[in-house]
């Protein structure tokens, strides 16, 4: 304990040193949507917002050019398709940096190259390329003497092959000597940040019948204690955040710097999405913005006194990410543009400002059935194609529509379509599939058969 407590003070006198970073807001500027702003008028927005920061998933010209003279501090990108080409070359990097750093800085203000998002969660292929990756960037970096851009990479949480309690924080053996140790090293011996996206929506709704909403959302009436090391904790989310610092302590690394890159809660979701709604989605990020711009900073129970950069997922609701509906619900603004709830971004106003917020309504997990129907406005072109993916799959999934079965009359697209992808659904729902069908389907609390 005696040593635990003397390297929570010297991490936080290494904090103190570095005051200068910004503790202002970030926002994630995703642009998977097809009914988007612009980027003129997105800028413009993110202006009026006064967002501190602004993160984007590449690094589009226009949008930098746009950024710049903002005072808005940038992250940008590189692709996860580019990472093995820049890792195996210094030219390609050095291309890289001339095209998308140095046309642009210092007039815009780039502040971060994030090399890859979630590299560990996709293609291992490029596990073993990105920390040459990241060195390489910013040895081009380093040639043309600018020293105000650090280098680093996202994470998920499934980085941790533990993370409860906190002290528990460990990387899984298979990634610890391979990326871990040497990222860390350059972390280090840069003094760049780990950056990591953490949901407490998802650890809560994955286990709400365990995780306390209200701890989830910082509003926790009791307080739960890490027994090994005697911290307090009042919310998820510090949690989730000192089980990163135990994990890169482990490896000997106990003073990287942490930062949030992702982070957010979904303001509507599927039948079936427990506490996925506007109530939540406020609170939560009302609260996020409390806690990370208070003055002196607050840090965690294992770090106090830490400012921690944060950008919010996300600024837009994009309506062509696949997946369950939350995917398309993150974000702070509709597509077009107005704000889905009051959020004041610098952190000045009170909480108690706000007007009341609607009832939440999906806070307990649905226990009902469920089915999956042709949403409303359906493309008919668009349904045959994802009748004929539907029942092409294998597992007798469109068997009782074949002429002559039970389901074949009404002989109607809709209909067979909404049987198809009700069967494809059941069958593969435990396997990741979704009620979703590029925005054809939808799910419904009703038998879709009994009204044919």
């Amino acid at each position: 304990m005696t040593a635990l407590l003397a390297t929570i003070f010297l991490s936080s006198l290494l904090i103190v040193s570095s005051a200068d970073i910004s503790s202002k807001i970030g926002v994630n500027y995703g642009r998977k949507g097809n009914n988007l702003p612009s980027p003129y008028r997105t800028i413009e927005t993110v202006r009026t917002m006064n967002a501190g920061r602004i993160r984007l998933y590449d690094s589009d010209h226009e949008i930098l050019k746009l950024l710049s003279g903002t005072n808005i501090h940038v992250s940008t990108t590189v692709p996860n398709n580019d990472i093995i080409r820049i890792a195996s070359s210094q030219a390609a990097a050095e291309q890289w940096v001339q095209n998308n750093v140095l046309n642009f800085y210092p007039d815009t203000m780039i502040r971060f190259v994030l090399v890859g998002n979630e590299v560990l969660s996709h293609d291992r292929r490029i596990w073993s390329s990105l920390v040459p990756a990241i060195r390489r960037i910013k040895n081009s970096l380093n040639v043309h003497d600018i020293k105000n851009i650090k280098v680093s990479t996202p994470f998920t949480m499934d980085v941790l092959q533990s993370a409860f309690p906190p002290s528990s924080g460990e990387f899984w053996s298979n990634i610890t000597d391979t990326v871990m140790a040497p990222l860390l090293r350059f972390l280090n011996g840069t003094k760049s940040f780990f950056f990591i996206n953490a949901y407490p929506y998802l650890a809560w709704s994955a286990n709400s019948r365990n995780i306390s909403l209200d701890f989830a959302l910082f509003r926790g009436r009791a307080n739960q204690t890490d027994h090994k090391t005697g911290l307090v904790y009042t919310n998820l989310l510090d949690q989730m955040l000192d089980s990163v610092i135990f994990a890169m302590r482990k490896l000997g690394y106990p003073d990287i710097r942490l930062a949030i890159g992702e982070t957010g809660w979904p303001s509507a979701g599927d039948i079936d999405q427990v506490g996925a709604n506007i109530n939540n989605a406020a609170t939560y990020n009302r609260k996020l913005i409390q806690k990370m711009t208070t003055m002196p900073p607050l840090g965690t129970p294992a770090r106090p006194g830490a400012v921690i950069p944060t950008f919010i997922f996300s600024l837009y609701n994009e309506n062509q990410k696949p997946g369950p509906t939350t995917q398309r619900h993150w974000g702070l603004l509709r597509s077009n543009g107005t704000s889905i709830y009051d959020i004041d971004i610098t952190g000045k106003r009170p909480l108690s400002s706000y007007k009341p917020l609607p009832a939440a309504r999906s806070n307990m997990p649905y226990r009902g059935k469920l089915w999956c129907e042709v949403a409303p406005g359906a493309d008919a072109t668009n349904l045959s194609s994802a009748l004929s993916y539907a029942c092409s799959q294998g597992n007798h999934t469109c068997a009782a529509l074949n002429p002559g079965q039970q389901c074949y009359e009404p002989v109607s697209m809709f209909w067979h379509a909404s049987y198809a992808f009700s069967s494809y659904w059941a069958k593969f729902r435990k396997q990741g599939a979704t009620c979703y069908f590029n925005g054809l389907a939808r799910q419904t609390r009703n038998n879709p058969s009994e009204f044919s």
